[in-house]
């Protein structure tokens, strides 16, 4: 949907700034035709002359007008959305407490590329991912969908996931797959409760729908579990991540890299590692692989609005605390 939305937003910028050039064309020339009048007329006849000469220019269809004149707003959105931010709205949980269902989040498109809107190629490097950045991404085995997560290996970490103790330990330098470096610091507060319980829901057709509810840690709910929050330091950078208490990850639907262990991934040249920080609550790259860097769209980096709401559901208030950086 965002390319199909890129290319409407550029064939409508293409047709306009072509309407709004002939437009300016015609001006100039009929400005041109009036300065090589005889100078001898009569200043009446000039008039008329003039008065005449613009209502032959202006005698043509509104919607050409109109269309015209919503070129120079086109053109500053389409530049500002390929090239400078792009809004996206966040829809599911996988990345709370981070960012929640409702927010509406601006993604910096030059954070490592400048890339042509339309076929996502990169025309100019500007950077690379950094460890613990919040990322939004082609979903590899769909393109056409698109994914936010955290950044967690770089192209040659070593990455390993401990199901049990929802671990995260990162060796950089394995991109021969041997001799790693000594594996980066990454520390852990303790668990806590969270002020998020999750709920579960069966369809008629018996497949199970689960959802998310801000319910403060005193209060109970039936028919939920209360989930874990506690800080996670990636490679410097601080943020919380959520867990369910005694649930373990599918170890059986794990992405298996050739040559390494269960639960352990050696990041290739080009790719990145990704993660959600609802970590027992998205599907990520321990299910489906790396991140090429031709599929990386930016980085997050701040929420613009926030609506309290629920997945599927209508908003029924705005989260004006919300409003800021992303961490």
């Amino acid at each position: 949907m965002a390319n199909m939305f890129a290319m409407i937003l550029a064939i409508a910028t293409l047709i306009t700034g072509i309407l709004w050039c002939l437009e300016r064309f015609k001006q100039a020339l009929a400005r041109r035709w009036l300065s090589q009048q005889p100078g001898q007329l009569c200043a009446g006849a000039e008039v008329l002359i003039g008065n005449d000469v613009a209502v032959k220019v202006s005698h043509k269809p509104g919607w050409i007008e109109s269309c015209a004149s919503i070129f120079p707003v086109l053109l500053l959105v389409f530049i500002f959305r390929s090239f400078i931010f792009e809004p996206f709205q966040i829809p599911s949980g996988s990345m709370m407490p981070t960012l929640l269902v409702g927010d509406f989040i601006l993604v910096e498109k030059f954070a490592y590329g400048i890339k042509d809107p339309i076929t996502q190629t990169t025309l100019i490097k500007t950077g690379h991912p950094k460890r613990g950045d919040v990322v939004v991404f082609k979903y590899p085995p769909d393109p056409s969908l698109d994914y936010i997560k955290r950044v967690v290996g770089l192209p040659g970490d070593r990455v390993s996931y401990d199901p049990a103790n929802k671990h995260v330990t990162v060796q950089p330098g394995c991109a021969s797959g041997q001799d790693c470096a000594m594996a980066l610091p990454i520390t852990y507060s303790e668990f806590a409760p969270s002020d998020f319980v999750q709920t579960f829901n069966s369809a008629d057709n018996s497949e199970v729908s689960s959802s998310f509810l801000r319910v403060l840690t005193d209060r109970q709910v039936d028919g939920c579990i209360r989930l874990a929050q506690r800080k996670e330091s990636l490679d410097g950078v601080v943020h919380n991540v959520l867990t369910v208490p005694g649930q373990q990850d599918q170890l059986g639907i794990y992405y298996k890299q050739p040559g390494s262990s269960l639960a352990e991934w050696v990041v290739p040249q080009g790719e990145y590692f990704m993660m959600g920080d609802n970590r027992d609550n998205s599907a990520d790259s321990r299910y489906w692989g790396f991140v090429p860097e031709r599929n990386l769209v930016g980085k997050a980096t701040a929420i613009w609005i926030s609506f309290d709401k629920q997945e599927g559901k209508w908003p029924t208030g705005v989260r004006l605390s919300r409003i800021g950086g992303i961490h």
